[in-house]
């Protein structure tokens, strides 16, 4: 599991004063990426070797609102490895409290965008990860 520390702007708000819901996606997308990082997977050198991670789904469960300048924290942790695909599920909190849950799934994809086997390097990073993930339930 990684854990992301985001300061909310206020262009982040809306009229209401509270987190866009739309933007938690893009949390998710930050906390994903820094998760990558974390195992050892940069989006940029995925893509230097032609993969990519398009979202094919996502659901969010919104529990309570974030305002501007409050520090969230997105927790991101791989919970599902298929030979061509993952997902990944997300908590973000602010001061403990918990603000939404949600739920990302990516295939993993070529340059023209077909869907393709993990290389055994990747995958082995990504079983690892998993295998911590489940230890820790």
């Amino acid at each position: 599991m990684n854990s992301l520390d985001i300061r909310i702007a206020y262009a982040d708000t809306d009229q209401m004063g509270v987190v866009y819901y739309g933007n938690y996606l893009t949390f998710f997308e930050r906390g994903r990426t820094e998760y990558l990082r974390e195992v050892g997977l940069e989006y940029v050198k995925l893509e230097e070797r032609g993969y990519y991670f398009p979202v094919i789904y996502a659901e969010c469960k919104y529990v309570s609102s974030a305002k501007y300048d409050d520090i969230i924290t997105v927790e991101t942790k791989l919970t599902e490895l298929t030979a061509a695909s993952i997902t990944c599920e997300y908590e973000v909190k602010c001061k403990g409290k918990l603000l939404v849950i949600g739920k990302t799934k990516h295939p993993f994809v070529n340059r023209d965008f077909k869907p393709v086997r993990f290389p055994p390097d990747i995958r082995k990073i990504f079983e690892k990860t998993l295998e911590k993930t489940e230890q820790k339930a």
